[in-house]
């Protein structure tokens, strides 16, 4: 398909730039089928959801994934992307031409890292030197890797080391949050509770090649990164339990739908499931492992735009892009949200 199909405007004054507060008073915009659109809060899910449900959530935990360094006198700036093993780790560089394979990079006292091989797509391995777990030196050097929409508007603070982690933040490994989830809170947990609408959690560490813009005008041509993830056994028989029941499955986030229809067999079974996904989600696409999606507000011509067009259909998604933009929903990362049920 052709990528500027997924295409529209967003006035800048709709990019959110700091969350909600609190977390579940953030606006939620409820897709119901062919209903018509129901401006509601994450704090109404409850109301909004069946007894038998299920919200599956992303556990991993957002490291502080950005360095900046010196390689002698030339700056370089580095946002990790993929864990390759326990000290390496794929990069993106920021002044990468400045970079040669065995180059040394110090990104703090007791910190450096070697340059050892640049990829097709401009991103290098990095081996991190010492007997310190990297996530040790991160926690010391490294700073929380905000989307560029945001980072290029305002600096990173203490602040965003809690606003931009979820709840269930426990495996780390993301740069980049499960956004979706950052809604949630204890109270709001608490009324899903007494609905009785249940939670499980997986796992997939996203990677910051989720803000890469497309660089090609259809979509076959495109290559989609991919991102490590994992279902446990008994995570998959209990959510294909709910499913057998009459529940349905609701995930929260796009990196929950993808990971879950990457484990799901044709008949609609999900499978245990542990590696790398790039499955890439365009209209056309049979979804076979959900129900419905609570998801924020995706940016042009991007993947995720184009992962909940396959869900509700690209004229309906238009549709509602355009109704909360005339709504003033606040967009991105730290923006407001949106309930979508086919």
């Amino acid at each position: 398909m052709r990528v500027d199909l997924f295409d529209f405007d967003l006035p800048a004054e709709n990019i959110a730039l700091r969350p909600a507060r609190p977390r579940d008073s953030a606006r939620l915009l409820h897709v119901d089928g062919s209903k018509p659109f129901g401006h509601r809060h994450v704090r109404d899910l409850p109301q909004l959801l069946r007894a038998g449900d299920v919200l599956v959530f992303n556990d991993t935990r957002v490291i502080p994934a950005q360095l900046d360094g010196m390689r002698g006198e030339a700056r370089i700036g580095a946002t990790l992307h993929k864990r390759i093993d326990l000290r390496r780790w794929q990069a993106f560089v920021k002044n990468a031409k400045r970079l040669r394979p065995g180059d040394v990079i110090q990104f703090g006292a007791n910190f450096t890292a070697i340059a050892e091989e640049r990829h097709d797509n401009g991103s290098w391995t990095l081996f991190f030197e010492g007997d310190e777990p990297v996530e040790v030196l991160l926690e010391r050097a490294g700073r929380m890797p905000l989307p560029p929409y945001i980072a290029g508007k305002r600096a990173t603070d203490e602040a965003d080391k809690h606003d931009y982690q979820t709840i269930f933040a426990q495996e780390d490994g993301a740069v980049a949050a499960p956004t979706a989830a950052l809604h949630f809170t204890p109270e709001l947990l608490d009324a899903l509770d007494a609905a009785g609408v249940s939670r499980e959690t997986l796992t997939l560490h996203v990677g910051a090649g989720t803000f890469l813009p497309m660089k090609v005008d259809d979509t076959t041509d495109h290559t989609m990164h991919a991102e490590w993830g994992q279902i446990d056994e008994d995570t998959a028989v209990r959510l294909n339990a709910v499913r057998q029941n009459g529940g349905r499955l609701i995930a929260v986030g796009t990196t929950v739908l993808r990971l879950l229809e990457s484990a799901v067999d044709e008949n609609g079974i999900i499978q245990p499931f542990a590696g790398d996904t790039s499955i890439f989600i365009t209209p056309g696409y049979t979804f076979r492992a959900i129900d419905g999606l609570m998801t924020n507000f995706h940016l042009p011509r991007s993947t995720l735009f184009m992962l909940v067009s396959a869900l509700m259909g690209l004229e309906k998604m238009q549709s509602v892009y355009s109704e909360a933009i005339a709504n003033k929903y606040r967009f991105y990362s730290y923006g407001d949200s949106s309930l979508l049920l086919p």
